[in-house]
């Protein structure tokens, strides 16, 4: 009788866990979770006290359907050489300087501006420039671009400018100032921002105009220089020689640097005789070179090694006399021939001694 307590009970357990489980297998079973009911406000509960003077009202914002394209202001770019612009200026000008070379300051502008109608291959509407004005001919600033993932920019149909240009009494600085006087689009309206870029981009399209005009009137005096600087002459002694304006502590500073340039190997300076020892290696031109433009000039003289003797004639310019490796002086007509050819080189690459 003493044991049937604990097997009964053990026995109860087992029937239990079997026939009634605790756990189901269905996941949303409430029996599996443990079941808290709403939390409960009570009645008696008073809000804390708000300041009316410092409540804030929520706000309600109605968001656009479609995005919008924010750009930033268009920048007066001043890349050409001697150009600048004044700071928090609310119009699309630009200051030029009178570079070296430009013989009236106001007509190179002008021409950079007809340059840019050139290019749009449009033309004046309204010349006076004798005030200072000249108006363009309709053309389009902004093009349509076409790609993959970048952004369309619609194109504006078309548009007209007046360009003013003011000019010192020195006449050593000009200002030049672009102006929408006329636009035309069926799609986009003119607003105050695109005004502004518009204006902005004609004006950056003559700088960049003047820019390229006054490179290019770089390169022309650079070959004028260039002839001016290599004559042929003689040498105090008689001997034939190249002559040059240039002091002789120039010459000697600066020739080594320029035959370089042209095929020549510089072996060794001798500053208390003033002497150059040089070697010449015609170069060998390729189909390719002559393509890209970088032909080197081949010069009318043996390969082989030189000495150029750096001296000084009576009237005090500087003469280059040329030996060979045995010590020979060479002719005058050998001399005519490397001093064409010299010249040549200067011309087509722009150099200088």
């Amino acid at each position: 009788m003493q044991y049937w307590v604990p097997k009964a009970l053990t026995l109860s357990v087992i029937l239990g866990l079997s026939g009634c489980s605790v756990f189901t297998n269905d996941t949303h079973q409430k029996k599996n979770y443990r079941v808290h009911e709403a939390v409960q406000v009570p009645a008696d509960l008073e809000q804390p006290y708000q300041d009316k003077e410092f409540q804030m009202n929520v706000a309600v914002y109605n968001n656009d359907a479609e995005p919008l394209s924010f750009r930033p202001p268009q920048q007066v770019l001043t890349l050409a050489k001697g150009s600048w612009a004044e700071d928090k200026e609310d119009v699309a000008r630009i200051y030029f300087d009178k570079n070296d070379g430009i013989d009236a300051l106001d007509a190179f502008i002008w021409q950079a501006v007809e340059g840019v109608i050139e290019n749009h291959q449009s033309s004046i509407s309204a010349d006076d420039r004798a005030n200072g004005k000249l108006t363009t001919g309709w053309y389009s600033i902004i093009k349509a671009e076409e790609g993959w993932f970048w952004e369309t920019v619609t194109e504006v149909s078309r548009q007209k400018f007046e360009f003013t240009l003011s000019q010192e009494e020195h006449q050593r600085t000009a200002s030049l100032e672009a102006k929408l006087v006329d636009y035309q689009s069926d799609k986009v309206e003119l607003d105050d921002m695109l005004q502004q870029q518009l204006e902005v981009r004609a004006l950056n399209e003559v700088v960049a105009e003047f820019d390229y005009r006054y490179r290019l009137l770089e390169v022309e005096l650079r070959k004028q220089q260039g002839v001016l600087s290599l004559e042929l002459g003689f040498d105090k002694d008689g001997k034939a020689a190249l002559i040059t304006l240039a002091d002789r502590s120039s010459v000697m500073e600066r020739l080594s640097n320029f035959l370089e340039k042209l095929s020549f190997t510089v072996i060794r300076l001798d500053e208390e005789k003033n002497e150059v020892f040089v070697r010449y290696e015609a170069p060998e031109n390729s189909v390719w070179d002559s393509i890209w433009g970088d032909e080197v000039t081949t010069l009318a003289i043996e390969n082989g090694d030189y000495t150029i003797e750096v001296g000084t004639t009576d009237d005090g310019q500087t003469s280059l006399t040329w030996s060979d490796a045995e010590g020979n002086v060479l002719d005058s007509v050998t001399m005519e021939a490397l001093q064409k050819g010299l010249v040549e080189a200067l011309r087509n690459r722009g150099l200088s001694i």
